[in-house]
């Protein structure tokens, strides 16, 4: 994303029989990819091919192996196997049969309990072999896809192996994913166990939104263009509405969802990362810490919540039966593995308030949910109505906001509203959109979204990963609603049909301040 800050190669030999397709990024590497939870629906669905896709885009050097991790029983011949039966299968774009055998021909695998303290020495032993074998030169990634409670195990086991240790210009790093704590406590004794054994430097905190084209867009958006950073502030902007809408329920993930929830499950990452990104002032470079300082200032500044707030500013819901897509679908408490008195909640409605000069009385709306209308996740910015006054003798008897879209998922891209005149002879306003599509102006085939967050990990760049202080800021931002949710269980549960928008509640929230969500269609 950023400029490169530590740990770039400065050149890096391509194989002759690679064609250049990306002529603006070069090869990052060498290094090996050591991918823990080797057999996991993450590992399967998204990291190998992303891994595909930047080899095919030539963004990884020849100098790359990857090394499963897991507790299947397998060996490298049957894991090859099976992997080459997952990317045909959810590859995100059609790839040469040379690029799959290239990426196979590079994979290892090794059967290990991650609590074993014994299987790290074979682990180091086997990645001196492929580091020989691949030329990776000793960098190693390690990925890990893994339940959280083997977080920090994993972490000190590698450890207490060597495995972490840079020396001799050697690296290694280790991209933990979400859920990172379950609150803030969690998160803060989280962060300790792995800064015990590893600099800051070397964590990188992933969450896979950031890796969206139309997340990375929104700084070039803002700042590259003359036209909309003088407005981005208070004068002009009456409200902004964050909305992250699944249609799909908790499938399988009953067990896990039960225990997390909407608020816990999204809000202290994917949303909240989405509003530092809009509010944020203008950072002095691209350096990464240049871009996280200002995002973590844009988090301090979020007006703690009160319990009293939470009563009057948040919603809570969860879905009942009702039909999605023109299918009956049933209410949560029905679902696989979930309790039939549940009180976890599958929607989360708020508004937040960030006390800085640029964004004083602009209230932040954001809802979450599963089972929704539709598939959705998107940026609103609402700008302010300007006057009546120059239409008072005409047929307008209203103006609409000018209204912004940034469309994260699933079309994404970036949208304008504004009024123009109906043609005839007098004087009549109709709401016209510009309308801007990524698959249909750039033509670029479909990625997992993992892609530059892999390609920016092995190159050293940690702008698009989150510090241990924003982790916590985000936990702490929703705190108080945990604990009063938490005190207090919901009495109306199931309060919202399956295939709507959400509770009425969350509609009020908007509406006792004279406004209303988005109507996405």
């Amino acid at each position: 994303m950023g400029p490169m800050t530590t740990g770039e190669a400065v050149h890096v030999d391509l194989d002759p029989a690679q064609e250049l397709v990306n002529p603006y990024a070069r090869p990052v590497g060498p290094a090996t990819i050591v991918i823990f939870g080797a057999a996991g629906d993450l590992t399967k669905r998204k990291l190998i091919p992303a891994l595909c896709n930047l080899w095919s885009e030539n963004l990884l050097a020849t100098g790359c192996a990857i090394v499963g991790v897991g507790r299947t029983p397998l060996d490298t011949a049957t894991y090859r196997l099976r992997v080459a039966e997952d990317v045909a299968k959810y590859a995100t774009q059609a790839l040469p049969a040379s690029v799959i055998e290239d990426v196979i021909s590079r994979l290892h695998y090794l059967q290990a309990d991650f609590t074993d303290a014994d299987a790290y020495p074979k682990l180091a032993a086997e990645l001196a072999t492929i580091d020989e074998e691949h030329g990776t030169t000793g960098n190693h990634l390690f990925y890990l896809s893994t339940a959280p409670e083997y977080f920090a195990p994993i972490v000190k086991h590698l450890g207490a192996a060597g495995l972490t240790k840079e020396e001799n210009g050697r690296w290694s790093r280790v991209i933990v994913e979400k859920p990172f704590g379950t609150d803030l406590a969690s998160a803060r004794v989280l962060n300790s166990e792995l800064r015990k054994i590893l600099r800051e430097e070397q964590i990188y905190r992933i969450d896979h939104y950031l890796g969206k084209e139309t997340v990375q867009n929104i700084l070039v958006f803002r700042f590259a263009n003359g036209m909309f950073e003088p407005i981005w502030n208070r004068q002009y902007i009456d409200n902004v509405q964050i909305t992250v809408a699944e249609s799909i329920g908790v499938e399988s993930r009953g067990g896990y969802y039960d225990t997390a929830g909407a608020l816990r499950d999204m809000v202290p990452n994917h949303i909240l990362q989405l509003l530092a990104l809009v509010a944020m002032e203008p950072p002095t470079s691209f350096e990464a810490e240049a871009v996280r300082e200002e995002k973590a200032k844009v988090l301090r500044a979020i007006q703690p919540m009160t319990p009293e707030r939470v009563l009057t500013h948040t919603v809570r819901g969860q879905y009942g039966e009702g039909t999605v897509e023109g299918k009956k679908v049933a209410a949560y408490r029905s679902e696989e593995r979930v309790p039939r008195g549940s009180g976890t909640e599958t929607f989360a409605a708020m508004q937040l308030s960030v006390d800085n000069w640029r964004w004083a009385d602009v209230p932040f709306y954001l809802r979450t949910g599963k089972r929704m209308e539709r598939r959705a996740s998107e940026i609103s910015i609402q700008f302010r109505r300007p006057p009546l006054l120059l239409f008072r003798n005409t047929p307008i008897d209203h103006l609409s906001r000018n209204v912004l879209v940034i469309r994260v998922q699933p079309d994404e891209g970036i949208s304008l509203r504004f009024g123009a005149k109906i043609p005839g002879p007098s004087v009549r306003m109709s709401n016209v959109a510009m309308d801007f599509r990524y698959k249909d102006h750039f033509q670029q085939p479909p990625s997992t979204g993992y892609e530059t967050l892999i390609y920016d990990c092995i190159k050293g760049d940690p702008t698009l990963f989150q510090r241990a202080d924003m982790v916590e800021m985000g936990w702490a931002i929703v705190a108080p609603m945990q604990e009063v949710w938490s005190a207090l269980p919901p009495r109306t549960f199931p309060n919202y049909a399956a295939g709507s928008w959400g509770p009425k509640e969350a509609d009020e929230l908007l509406e006792r301040d004279g406004r209303k969500w988005r109507r996405i269609e």
